[in-house]
């Protein structure tokens, strides 16, 4: 969530003013927000970190994580392409792109986190 909101209130808010100004709410709301990125990142948790952890690949993980922030982030953009006026391309592209350097991202810091705490092996006992 920290990243994204960098993402989004620092790095590329011009961006998005420009090309969504006119779609943008002058308020956040907050309890959308902490809903949404609580199920993204159970999300991450269970269809990228824990599977990777599993079979011990860091690799498992990322590709993962990537899929999953493509699909993510995709599903967003293109409702919204499919269905908005004015809904301009270039955001489209660009989300798409940073979901997958955000849910990659996360994927690979979810996996370094479940092997410092041994997740990895707790998977592996579990599996014998």
């Amino acid at each position: 969530m920290a990243l994204d909101l960098l993402w989004l209130g620092v790095l590329a808010k011009g961006f998005y003013q420009q090309h969504l100004g006119h779609l943008l709410r002058p308020d956040v709301i907050w309890v959308a927000a902490l809903i949404f990125y609580s199920i993204f990142v159970a999300g991450i948790l269970v269809f990228a970190v824990l599977p990777g952890l599993k079979i011990g690949s860091r690799k498992h993980s990322l590709v993962l994580g990537a899929f999953l922030g493509l699909v993510t982030y995709a599903t967003f953009d293109l409702v919204c392409l499919a269905l908005l006026n004015d809904f301009p391309v270039i955001v489209v592209y660009v989300d798409l792109v940073w979901g997958v350097v955000l849910t990659t991202s996360v994927s690979a810091a979810g996996y370094g986190l479940g092997r410092w705490l041994g997740f990895d092996e707790i998977e592996t006992k579990a599996g014998e």
